[in-house]
């Protein structure tokens, strides 16, 4: 035994965890089961009982199954301000009305677990600093890939490396409309009405289909990352409204499938200088990639350490039993740092690097697009790509009717200003008579 060695306390061992859920629905009933079903698990886990004090809903008069009707109220900030609530789980979604009651939470010294993406990349600084202030846990594993155990292996597992780069489909409502169309041959609107019909699309896709979901989460995941503030605001963001049956067959044919992918990565400029880039677009990925075999609603976090190498987490990345777990593994750890004390990392914006313009990032383009067939047109475009210092990866020409020529251009890593000021020249060209799509290769 060595001498004067710290003896460990429980401050609080025994005591019960008062716990108020904001909002019911798909989420938050699964996670007020689990709760009732597993509490002896979950009192040996925390060091107390967790006790359900209350759950605040809309609407009131609707039955809540599992649910004391005594325990549900209208009035969330009249629950949050209760002495006896310790920790407040926020599952309601939106962003000004969540980010109210968090922030009322947090500063009369609860801890808090959201699920709530949207909420943390907006106001990501204004919510640590009111954790920071009252001594408090802003939880949030769930608001990124929801099982996926993204937050933790940022926070804790990969504290002590330097992350390069993250890359992942984060969005299960996307992957599985180009799962459908790769696999099926769909046309996006087909897949999307089945994706609406199962439930994995909203009736409104917008978030999912123009790319804000993964945007949301690529903010979380960049802050996380290199340490260092990045909001939704700050994300270039585009979705896969745009892609179409053609788009996968050429894909195909080049040796790729079309995925969503979120993108986060430190770049250096040709001065030494580091910055932050996150961003959102439809992406070419190589079929002998891990991440080109996802399928379905699944999502897939691709991350690349200095020191640890290539990791993937791969699994179910959204629906009421995978953000039930993790919402809960949260409620857990800040649970058990009100019985035990101390506190969970929080965020660490040290590096505070500046955040890239889009226009700096290299990547490279799949350019597809209709040219005048006749000789030595492909000599005349070559020369465009060559007057921006563009050289071409490969080229394929493929006959058409009415002395039309299709020409498929992967070219070589470029910045992406460049590459875009190449294709709108393109347009201009008088050899050129459409563009049919501009896709990336960014893995």
């Amino acid at each position: 035994m060595v001498a004067n060695s710290p003896t460990y306390t429980e401050n609080n061992a025994g005591k019960p965890v008062g716990i108020a859920v904001l909002g019911m629905g798909t989420v938050g009933t699964e996670v007020i089961r689990l709760l009732a079903e597993n509490s002896e698990d979950f009192r040996q886990r925390v060091g107390g009982p967790l006790e359900l004090r209350g759950v605040a809903v809309d609407d009131t008069s609707k039955p809540r199954r599992g649910v004391d009707p005594e325990m549900i109220t209208g009035d969330a900030h009249a629950l949050i301000a209760r002495d006896d609530v310790d920790v407040v789980v926020e599952l309601i979604g939106g962003i000004e009305y969540p980010r109210e009651l968090v922030l009322a939470a947090l500063r009369a010294g609860k801890s808090v677990v959201t699920a709530n993406k949207a909420l943390v990349a907006a106001h990501a600084d204004e919510l640590a600093q009111a954790a920071e202030e009252s001594g408090v846990d802003l939880y949030f594993e769930a608001a990124v890939a929801a099982a996926i155990p993204v937050v933790g292996m940022l926070r804790r597992s990969l504290a002590g490396d330097q992350i390069q780069r993250i890359s992942g489909i984060v969005n299960g409502t996307t992957n599985f409309i180009l799962d459908k169309m790769i696999t099926e041959g769909m046309g996006y609107d087909e897949a999307l009405q089945i994706a609406t019909d199962l439930g994995y699309a909203e009736a409104d896709p917008t978030a999912d289909v123009d790319g804000h979901d993964a945007a949301s989460k690529a903010a979380i995941m960049a802050s996380l990352g290199f340490y260092t503030r990045v909001n939704f605001k700050d994300v270039h963001c585009e979705g896969i409204r745009d892609i179409t049956a053609a788009d996968i067959a050429a894909a195909d044919k080049a040796g790729y499938v079309i995925k969503l992918l979120g993108i986060c990565e430190k770049i250096t400029d040709d001065q030494g200088n580091d910055a932050v880039n996150a961003r959102v677009h439809p992406t070419l990925v190589a079929k002998d990639h891990p991440l080109a075999s996802v399928n379905e609603s699944y999502n897939a976090i691709f991350v690349e350490a200095e020191a640890a190498g290539s990791l993937m987490f791969y699994g179910n990345g959204a629906g009421g039993d995978p953000t039930a777990s993790a919402v809960l593994g949260d409620l857990v750890g800040a649970s058990r740092n009100k019985v035990h004390g101390g506190r969970a990392p929080g965020d660490n914006t040290y590096a505070n690097l500046p955040i890239a313009d889009f226009g700096e990032v290299h990547t490279r383009y799949h350019i597809d697009m209709e040219v005048v067939d006749r000789a030595g047109v492909l000599s005349d475009l070559s020369a465009t790509f060559a007057q921006q210092g563009i050289s071409l990866r490969t080229v394929r020409q493929e006959e058409n009717e009415d002395g039309i020529a299709r020409l498929i251009v992967v070219t070589h890593s470029a910045k992406e200003s460049v590459l875009h000021d190449t294709v709108e020249a393109l347009k201009k060209s008088s050899d050129v008579k459409k563009v049919h799509s501009v896709i990336r290769l960014d893995v």
